[in-house]
């Protein structure tokens, strides 16, 4: 019996479980205990359409989770989305009165409207869920749920200030975008920590720090139309294509150096008559080769690791459409709105420090954060400051998302939701 005894506790010593307290254990075990039934729900919510403009599946989504918050003892209800054009969000409240107040982040639509021929999940082997949504993010919704639940079932939920918001409307955000983002913005108020629960880069070794932030920008340009034989002349100048390919060849040189700053044209029209139809993100352009250019419209995306960074960039693409060629005119705009930067931070990576910690102990291993070049615009960029600290990336390992291919790896359901709920725990005791 001795000679058992010392190979469990040499188990327990290799996998960190040595450093996990009596109430932590708990919390393992009533996760442990709802594994199953999560795995079930995430089939369910996957088989459920939430295409971002399938304002019923949407909220068909959400009622669902509703109802799972409110078993756990949580004020839960959707919120209309109306006022920004989309279904709505889901916001789960619970006011403790231990420790941080902590705000937890996730998103019930998917990129797969109803004409997606990407609609049910199958399982590619026992722990391979390929299916709709299912890294991006439903099985981060399930986690939030998991995590929660193993709170609940230690006695240690109704401590704690937790809010939690799952917007609708993550994968195509709705306008005006400072209502669309309300919710956030709002909780992040109130919240001293926020905790997103993206899918990261898809490994479970690392999360999220610091986020780019993504905008829009506009070039147009004019030149003069004439025949093609007066092209270079004083009185015709270049033409507006020529002055639009400077202006771009220019970006690139100038800035392509810069670490974590991208900006990509995305669409370029040009010729004798341009029309871009924003609604369609395309449009018309008519021209003949000998005529030359008059108009050139170029719309792209800038992304951004802080907004000192993309001011730096802005005033350098400024600067640069300002020295026209002969005969040219060209004038650049940036949306004002789009998703800020969340910047890292020393709380950020003291969080990392404390979640790195929970894992390791956990016997999962170290934790590192994701490259920003790795990580898109998210919803967790709207609590960039206003709150101490900040991570994402919580969610469920996959692949391929976005794609007919989308997976997720179910073995990482309870490790991702221990993991969270030990972060959690560990923060109402600092």
């Amino acid at each position: 019996m001795r000679s058992i005894a010392l190979v469990l506790l040499l188990f327990l010593f290799i996998n960190g479980y040595s450093q996990v307290s009596k109430v932590e254990s708990k919390i393992m075990k009533a996760i442990d205990a709802n594994e199953a039934a999560s795995v079930e729900l995430l089939k369910k919510l996957v088989n459920m359409n939430s295409g971002t403009m399938n304002f019923e599946g949407v909220k068909q989504v959400g009622n669902v989770l509703v109802e799972e918050f409110k078993k756990i003892g949580m004020d839960a209800k959707m919120v209309p989305g109306d006022a920004f054009g989309r279904a709505g969000h889901l916001i789960a409240t619970n006011n403790g009165s231990k420790g941080p107040k902590i705000m937890m982040i996730g998103h019930l639509d998917t990129v797969f409207e109803p004409s997606s021929p990407f609609q049910e999940y199958t399982m590619i082997n026992d722990s391979i869920m390929k299916a709709p949504g299912v890294a991006d993010m439903k099985g981060g919704d399930v986690i939030i749920l998991l995590a929660l639940k193993g709170l609940k079932e230690a006695g240690l939920l109704d401590k704690m200030t937790i809010e939690v918001v799952m917007t609708g409307d993550e994968e195509r955000s709705g306008a005006p975008l400072e209502l669309s983002k309300k919710a956030l913005t709002d909780a992040a108020d109130r919240a001293d920590i926020a905790l997103g629960f993206e899918n990261a880069d898809g490994k479970p070794k690392t999360i999220v720090t610091s986020r780019r932030g993504s905008s829009g920008w506009e070039l147009k340009v004019e030149g003069n139309a004439a025949h093609s034989s007066q092209i270079f002349t004083d009185k015709v100048g270049v033409g507006a294509i020529y002055e639009a390919s400077r202006i771009l060849n220019s970006f690139y040189k100038e800035l392509s150096t810069e670490e974590n700053l991208t900006f990509n044209p995305g669409t370029i029209l040009g010729g004798t008559a341009v029309e871009h139809d924003d609604s369609k993100s395309g449009g018309t352009a008519y021209g003949k080769t000998n005529v030359v250019a008059q108009d050139v419209i170029v719309k792209g995306d800038i992304r951004a690791v802080s907004l000192e960074q993309l001011d730096k960039a802005q005033r350098i693409m400024t600067e640069i459409v300002s020295k026209n060629y002969p005969g040219t005119k060209a004038t650049l705009t940036f949306d004002p709105g789009g998703y800020p930067p969340l910047a890292v931070t020393e709380g950020n990576e003291q969080l990392l420090k404390i979640y790195d910690e929970v894992s390791r102990n956990l016997g999962y291993g170290s934790v590192t954060a994701v490259n920003p070049r790795n990580a898109g615009a998210a919803d967790v960029s709207f609590t960039a400051g206003l709150v101490d600290m900040a991570v994402d990336g919580l969610g469920l390992s996959g692949a391929d998302d976005h794609t007919i291919n989308e997976t997720g790896n179910l073995n990482m359901l309870p490790v991702q939701a221990k993991r969270a709920a030990l972060l959690m725990y560990r923060l109402t005791k600092k």
